[in-house]
Parts: structure tokens; sequence; C-alpha cells
């Protein structure tokens, strides 16, 4: 099943503070903007195969392989102290986070559209994944290629001579979903709970128990400019 650019291709026909709020048995909750072109689709196939990937921050035109002219939107600060927390070399101000189920891949890429040359952060999540990156051996004179296992927690920072090395994830290993992130969005083991705690608690979410248990969420941030 394809992904799709919700912002683009669908119209949302249901409001929310979160995709969990709405209950897997709707029958129809994205419309298509050109149906000629695009076929409408529920929360369960979107949450299921479709939702592949979310930008924050900068933008980034996908068409074009550029960031906009405009000034970015906000990065979140929460997700922006962390990282500056671990990383305090690079200003996060743009993020890609790609969301995995067990067959998907991404194919071997350079990042190159940034007009700056700090380091790339990557944070995982989830089930583990097979991280492959390659880098030229000036001695040997050969590309040299190292396949490193990412757990859920994992964090990566490829700077240097890395930061335009060739990346890319053949392969997510099922199964492998720590088991206090199995049961996210609802939480581990109280799903009666409601109040502060969660949203995540509550029975629209607890429909979604278990969401997290076969995915792989990966962070990917970046400083945009110098």
């Amino acid at each position: 099943m394809a992904g799709a650019n919700v912002g683009k291709d669908a119209e949302i026909m249901e409001d929310g503070t979160s995709f969990f709020n709405c209950d897997p048995k709707c029958a129809q909750i994205f419309r298509p903007i050109s149906p000629g072109e695009h076929r409408s689709f529920t929360i369960t196939q979107f949450l299921g195969k479709k939702l592949r990937w979310m930008t924050l921050g900068g933008q980034y035109d996908w068409t074009r392989k550029v960031y906009p002219v405009e000034p970015p939107p906000a990065f979140p600060e929460d997700i922006g102290s962390l990282v500056r927390q671990m990383f305090p070399e690079m200003e996060p101000e743009a993020a890609i986070v790609n969301i995995y189920s067990p067959g998907d891949t991404l194919s071997l890429h350079r990042d190159v559209s940034e007009e700056s040359d700090h380091g790339l952060v990557s944070i995982s999540f989830g089930c583990d994944g097979l991280f492959v990156v390659g880098m030229r051996d000036e001695a040997a004179g050969s590309l040299r290629c190292i396949v490193i296992r990412l757990r859920s927690g994992d964090a990566i920072y490829m700077s240097g001579k890395s930061r335009y090395a060739w990346h890319g994830v053949p392969r997510i290993i099922p199964n492998t979903c720590p088991d206090w992130l199995r049961s996210w969005p609802a939480s581990v083991d109280k799903p009666e709970v409601t109040g502060d705690i969660g949203e995540a608690s509550s029975s629209a979410f607890n429909a979604w128990r278990g969401w997290m248990s076969n995915k792989r969420i990966n962070l990917n941030v970046r400083q945009m400019k110098n």
C-alpha cells in the first residue's frame, strides 16, 4: 500500500487532537482532493501502512528537493531541548519523522539539501532496524559499508566525513519493540486511568492499544543553515 501526502492529496474529514482519537472502525476519514487520481482511505489504513513520514519545523519540498525560502514553522521546543542537550553543537531546525512497519525499507541516499555542515541526528524508537552507512576508505581507495542494528532509544550523530555519507535502512526486525513501549498509544498497565498522565489512557486511545508493537519510528533532525 502506497503512502499518502495528507496535506497535498487528501482532506481530513474529522477533527481531533490526535489521529488516535479516531475510532478504528470509522469508515472514511480522509477524502481525496482529486478523486480521479486518489482514493479515500480510512484511519485504519492510514495508521496501518499509509503513514510513512511527517515533517517538523522546516517543511522540506519533496518535489523540488529544497527548503522553502519563507521562514519555517517553529521547531517543537520539547524535542529541540532534548536534541540540544544531547548534541549542543547543532541547532535543531527541521526533522523528518519516518514510520516503518516490517517489510518497509529506506533506499540509500545522502542528505545534501541543507546549507549547513552541522551533523545529522537520528533517534530510534520501537522495533529494531538495520542501518547501513557507506563511506570511502581513503587508504584503500574503496567504499566501506557498515551495518548497525539500531534498538529503541539508540541515537546516531553523523558529523565530519560521515555527514554526507550514503545511508539507508534495509530491514525492520519484527517483534522487537521493548515491552514497556508495546502498548502505546495506550498506557502500559492501567487502561482505565484518565487525566493528566494521559489521554493515552482514554478509551479512544485504548482502541489502538499495541499499535507501536510492530512499528519503528525514526526521528531525523538537522540544522538547515549555518
